[in-house]
């Protein structure tokens, strides 16, 4: 089983503990124990089979380690099953479609007899769920669309490919007079590494000028449905965009709601639920007096709720709702924040422009400083940099420097691991350097022990600084290597290894949850964009949505530090580094 497949079990057991009107403090443990699991490195299914104590994932106990541990050995969960016999037929299949609560999902299956996904469509088709007291058409429209987008969940592409195409998208709508407000919702606005269907709120004094102008725009190669407020179309790619309007006064409503992750919605309704208040894209209802409040801003509707605003990257119930009705939730760290990029190719290997065009288009960001990280010689194909010619390019980064004041370049390389762990270039020469990054890039087929004692042994050295896209993942087109991501931060611990988030869109490597677990852990890390020209310097901002995911601050990455504090932790011993 996956973890993602054990994680899913254990949502299911809050959401069938909720509706039993189980103590919360319970659900909640089984919430947080599912999102653990969800976001664990390792693979849970060879820790059981190894005998390795799971109670070290954070929230799971001796009790719900047992259950994992049965429910891998097995494939069945004895309290999941009883569960699941105690509510009707299809509750549990109705939990997968968003925006249905277990309370939903009970109600569909016993006063309309839905039993599984098909037959709520069904359902909302024929006019039954909108027929449904509290319900009406808006909602059967919305469960139709959520059924629909589920069909599509496997039929994602990188968030490289959709951020553009719905910046084009919005580009070209806010040249249209009275559209305001444009934002991307879902999976894209909380940057998610790949993205389903997009969602785009906005608020227009003509929406169906707005509207008809969507459907006209020369990326639409379909359009699927039609309304004065509302449309679907496929863009070029195949990627759906769904378009809707609302009031100016109810965009902050329409926001919040179609932002966070399942889980993150259901958490924050039922807090809310219990003080009398429903939440909705509308607004917020006294239940009560069925009073309706509109908000224009997302802060307006977090404050009426006495919380902090939650940056969208994090609405995915990782303990965020708590922190923010304590007013504790961290300051996330921003792009602006960024002060250098570690990770630059030039002409001198597989890069398209010069030290000096590159160092200049950094600087002009604001940037102070850069490491130029030419491949080594080992990779023959980006024509790696030898000894010699690395003493040559020294040189030539002397000279460029007498031309940039007040900006610090760094002599750095990317430097291959060999398939035994050994480096590409001798210690003599890497003791020269002021940045040595490691990466593999070749023998990606090795069992998961080779792979990671290979990436250690290169860790291990005194010269290596940081480990660059660490999993070798391209997403979309090539799978992670094997290895074993829990003993590569140890190791990076003990030996004052950086980790980099490689900010390149395809790769996003490290992903979320490995970051948001290394700095858990206290592992410095470092967003680089791998630019091999100068407009790649754009893809930062990919990095920093990643490191926003992993809820890190300016102080968990290193390139947020000025200039100074670079050049003094790169002299430092390494082993004390990260203590």
């Amino acid at each position: 089983m996956k973890n993602s497949d054990i994680a899913k079990v254990f949502y299911d057991i809050a959401d069938l503990l909720d509706l039993k009107g189980e103590n919360m403090f319970k659900v909640r443990a089984y919430q947080k124990a599912a999102r653990a699991i969800e976001l664990w490195p390792r693979d849970l299914e060879a820790m059981v089979r190894e005998g390795e104590d799971l109670r070290e994932i954070p929230g799971v106990g001796e009790a719900i380690a047992k259950k994992i541990a049965d429910l891998v050995t097995t494939g069945k969960l004895e309290l999941y099953e009883q569960l699941r016999q105690e509510f009707p037929t299809g509750v549990v299949s109705l939990l997968d479609i968003p925006g249905i609560g277990p309370r939903t999902a009970v109600r569909l299956a016993k006063e309309l007899g839905v039993k599984s996904v098909v037959d709520l469509e069904q359902a909302a088709t024929d006019g039954r769920v909108a027929a449904l007291p509290r319900m009406g058409p808006k909602t059967a429209e919305n469960i139709l669309d959520q059924i629909q987008a589920l069909r599509r969940k496997d039929q994602r592409i990188p968030i490289g490919e959709a951020l553009p195409a719905v910046e084009a998208v919005q580009a070209a709508l806010r040249q249209i007079p009275g559209v305001h407000n444009l934002t991307p919702a879902g999976s894209l606005r909380r940057f998610r590494d790949t993205i389903g269907d997009i969602d785009i709120m906005g608020t227009s004094d003509r929406p169906e000028d707005a509207i008809q102008a969507f459907t006209s725009l020369p990326q639409v190669s379909q359009v699927l449905a039609k309304g004065p407020t509302k449309a679907s179309v496929i863009l070029g790619g195949g990627l759906q965009a769904d378009l809707r309007f609302v009031e100016h006064d109810s965009f902050g409503s329409l926001l919040q709601y179609f932002t966070g992750n399942k889980e993150h919605n259901v958490i924050l309704r039922d807090h809310f639920r219990r003080q009398g208040l429903k939440l909705s894209e509308y607004g917020i209802t006294d239940m009560k007096t069925e009073r309706l409040e509109k908000f224009a801003t997302e802060e307006a509707f977090y404050q009426r709720l006495g919380m902090q605003w939650i940056p969208p990257e994090i609405r995915e119930a990782q303990g965020e709702i708590e922190l923010a009705l304590e007013g504790t939730l961290p300051k996330l760290v921003e792009i602006s924040d960024v002060k250098g990029d570690f990770h630059i190719h030039t002409d001198w290997s597989d890069g398209q422009n010069s030290i000096e065009d590159m160092v200049l288009a950094a600087k002009a960001r604001g940037y102070q400083y850069a490491v130029i990280s030419d491949h080594s010689i080992g990779r023959g194909i980006a024509r790696g940099l030898s000894a010699e010619r690395l003493r040559q390019q020294k040189e030539v980064i002397t000279e460029v420097s007498k031309k940039t004041e007040g900006f610090r370049i760094f002599t750095g390389v990317e430097l291959d691991i060999r398939a035994d762990g050994s480096l590409d270039l001798p210690d003599d020469v890497l003791a020269g350097i002021d940045v040595v990054t490691a990466s593999v890039h070749s023998g990606m087929g090795q069992t998961t022990e080779r792979m990671t004692q290979r990436v250690i042994r290169a860790m291990e050295s005194p010269h290596v600084d940081i480990i660059a896209h660490p999993t070798c993942r391209l997403i979309g087109t090539r799978q992670p290597v094997n290895i074993d991501m829990e003993e590569v931060f140890k190791a990076a611990l003990r030996t004052g290894t950086l980790l980099e988030i490689n900010a390149m869109p395809q790769r996003l490597d490290l992903k979320d949850a490995h970051a948001y677990r290394a700095r858990k852990l206290g592992i410095k890390l470092v967003v680089a964009t791998d630019s091999h020209r100068t407009d790649h310097y754009d893809v930062m901002r990919y990095g920093i949505g990643v490191a926003r995911r992993a809820w890190c601050q300016a102080g968990d990455i290193l390139n947020s530090q000025p200039a100074s504090d670079i050049e003094a932790f790169f002299r430092s011993d390494k082993g004390q580094r990260l203590r």
